[in-house]
């Protein structure tokens, strides 16, 4: 039997093994009869697969994650869509060590991009 750390919320549970070496995390799944019908439960699979593509950097290198659907997780994905898991997600990756920390709104670098039309201040006309 494999030891990681399990982090649980409302919605999902997040299982974290360490698996050694540098690659990146890899995903697996687990979405129950209990979150909905066979259209629910893959609309749940698409969504979470989708965010942890968005999150992957954010684990430790050399990780398996394992990502168990609760019953809420379906009700979350029809209320809130692809941004409620995505919060759901990111949220219990908050509570893994070695995870890199979510970037604050608003928090940019220096140099970081702009918005359209926005000006950088200089040889503006």
């Amino acid at each position: 039997m494999r030891s990681g750390r399990s982090h649980a919320g409302r919605e999902l549970v997040l299982y974290v093994f360490p698996r050694g070496g540098e690659e990146p995390a890899r995903l697996g799944l687990s979405v129950s009869r209990k979150v909905g019908g066979a259209v629910e439960r893959n609309t749940v699979k698409r969504m979470l697969r989708e965010a942890f593509a968005q999150l992957q950097e954010r684990f430790p290198r050399g990780t398996d994650v394992v990502v168990i659907a609760r019953p809420g997780a379906g009700e979350l994905a029809e209320r809130e869509g692809m941004g409620g898991i995505k919060s759901a997600l990111g949220t219990l990756i908050d509570k893994v060590p070695g995870a890199i920390a979510a970037p604050v709104p608003g928090d940019a670098p220096a140099g970081g991009p702009r918005l359209f039309g926005e000006s950088t201040g200089a040889g503006a006309a």
